[in-house]
C-alpha cells in the first residue's frame, strides 16, 4: 500500500510547496524521507507531507496537532501548516515546514542538552493549554506492538529473555492499564531522531503522533535503556540528566537518584528495542548483530532482577 500511496503523496507536497502555481516553480526534486506503514514522508523544497498510518485516531491527531499548533508550544514544537489534515487512500495527510536532522556521522555533535531542555520545557506545559481529548501518549503502546510483533516473528532463541524481561514490568507498562501519571504532556518517542535544526538556528522536536497526556519519565527513558544497556557512554548520560534537571524537568527529583524513577520505562525500552531488533533479524533473514545482542543481554540481566535492584543511572 505504501508504493501506491507515494506518488500521490509527491503531488501532495507539491502542491502545498506551491498553492498559487499549477507546476512546481522551484525545480527541486521530491525526496523520501520515510517509507513505512506507520508512515511515510516526503518533501518537496521547504515542505514536507506527512501521511500518517490507516486507522490513525483523527480526534486524537486533531488534538496533537492543536497541541503543536498553540503558541505556548511555539520553541519547543514543529508547528504544522494549518490545523487541519488532507486525506489520502484512507490515510490522513498533515503538512510541516522542513528542518535539519541531527547529523548521525557526527556522534560527538549530538544535541543532547538542546534535547534535555526541550523536553524540560514540554514537560512544565499547563494543563490549561491542553485541548480536550488529548490521548494519553503512546508510549507503552508502542512498547505492546513491537513485542506483539516478536511473538508473531515465531521462535526464536533470543526471544526467551525478552518476553521475560516483558513479563516483570508492571501492566501500565505493557499497556495493560492505565498509566499512573497522567498529568504530563510527553512526547511519548524522544530520540535524537525527533529533533531538527530550524531555520533560525533552533532545535524543535518533532513527530506528534505518540503525543499526550502520561508519564515523563517514558521521554528519558530511551538514554537512560542506552546506558544500561552499555551503548550509551556514561557522561553522554550526565550531560543529558544534567540539562534536564537545570531546565527544571519534572520527570526526575532534582537533587536525589533519579533511577526510580526512570526504572521501569528503561526497561520497557529496552524490551522495545530488543524485540524490534529480533522482529527485523527475522524478516530479513539475517543474525543478530553485536549492538542487538547486547540489547538482548540486558533484558536477560533484566529479568533477573526485580527493578529495585536496578543499578545507579549516572547523576
Amino acid at each position: 500500500m505504501t508504493a501506491d500511496v507515494l506518488p500521490a503523496l509527491r503531488a501532495k507536497v507539491r502542491a502545498a510547496a506551491h498553492p498559487a502555481a499549477e507546476v512546481c516553480v522551484c525545480g527541486t526534486d521530491t525526496s523520501v524521507l520515510a517509507d513505512r506503514p506507520d508512515g511515510t514522508v516526503v518533501r518537496h523544497g521547504a515542505t514536507v507531507a506527512k501521511a500518517h498510518a490507516a486507522g490513525t485516531d483523527l480526534a486524537g491527531l486533531a488534538a496533537r496537532l492543536a497541541v503543536a499548533a498553540h503558541p505556548a508550544l511555539a520553541g519547543i514544537l514543529l508547528p504544522p501548516h494549518g490545523p487541519g489534515t488532507a486525506e489520502l487512500d484512507g490515510r490522513p495527510v498533515t503538512f510541516w515546514s522542513y528542518g535539519t536532522p541531527v547529523d548521525r556521522e557526527d556522534p560527538d555533535a549530538a544535541p543532547w542538552e538542546e534535547a534535555a531542555a526541550l523536553l524540560a520545557r514540554l514537560h512544565r506545559t499547563p494543563d490549561s493549554v491542553l485541548p480536550p481529548g488529548l490521548p494519553p501518549m503512546r508510549g507503552p503502546a508502542k512498547a505492546a506492538r513491537a513485542v506483539a510483533r516478536l511473538r508473531a516473528a515465531g521462535p526464536h532463541p533470543a526471544a526467551a529473555p525478552v518476553l521475560r524481561a516483558w513479563a516483570v514490568l508492571p501492566a501500565w507498562a505493557r499497556d495493560e492499564a492505565p498509566m499512573p501519571d497522567l498529568g504530563t504532556l510527553c512526547h511519548g518517542d524522544l530520540h535524537l531522531g525527533q529533533l531538527v535544526r530550524s531555520g533560525n538556528g533552533d532545535w524543535l522536536l518533532i513527530d506528534i503522533d505518540d503525543l499526550g497526556r502520561g508519564d515523563p519519565a517514558w521521554d528519558l527513558a530511551r538514554p537512560a535503556a542506552w546506558f544500561a544497556c552499555g551503548l550509551l557512554p556514561p557522561d553522554e548520560c550526565t550531560r543529558f540528566l544534567t540539562a534536564y534537571r537545570k531546565a527544571g524537568g519534572t520527570a526526575v527529583p532534582a537533587d536525589s537518584d533519579p533511577w526510580p524513577a526512570l526504572d521501569v520505562p528503561a526497561r520497557a525500552l529496552s524490551v522495545q528495542t530488543a524485540a524490534q531488533a529480533i522482529a527485523k533479524s527475522v524478516a530479513g533473514g539475517r543474525p543478530l548483530d553485536e549492538v542487538e545482542t547486547s540489547v538482548i543481554d540486558a533484558c536477560d540481566r533484566m529479568a533477573a532482577h526485580p527493578p529495585e535492584l536496578a543499578p545507579d543511572f549516572a547523576t
